[in-house]
């Protein structure tokens, strides 16, 4: 475990500082242009459009994810209580 750390924290110490300039913005070469390059209004509102589609979609994803995993969980509880009324002995040891 000490080896691990004694590892790990250099080696994030040296990301950290090597990432921290592009986090701060002080590469000043481009006039504060981003990768996508200028923005207007049009870019920013898709971009807030796109943000209001994704959201919903991903809360709708998730839900169907946790409702398929509760019926597959009440129909697992539901055949071992089925089990346990036969007598059936439980598998394992």
């Amino acid at each position: 475990m000490r080896r691990r750390l004694a590892l790990a924290l250099p080696i994030a110490l040296v990301a950290l500082l090597v990432l921290a300039p592009m986090a701060l913005g002080l590469d000043r070469i481009d006039g504060g242009e981003g990768t996508y390059g200028e923005t207007d209004d049009i870019v920013v509102t898709n971009a807030g459009f796109i943000l209001i589609a994704f959201f919903p979609t991903l809360v709708l994803l998730l839900s169907l994810l946790q409702w398929r995993l509760d019926k597959r969980k009440e129909a697992r509880k539901k055949a071992a209580k089925a089990r346990a009324a036969r007598g059936e002995p439980s598998a394992g040891w």
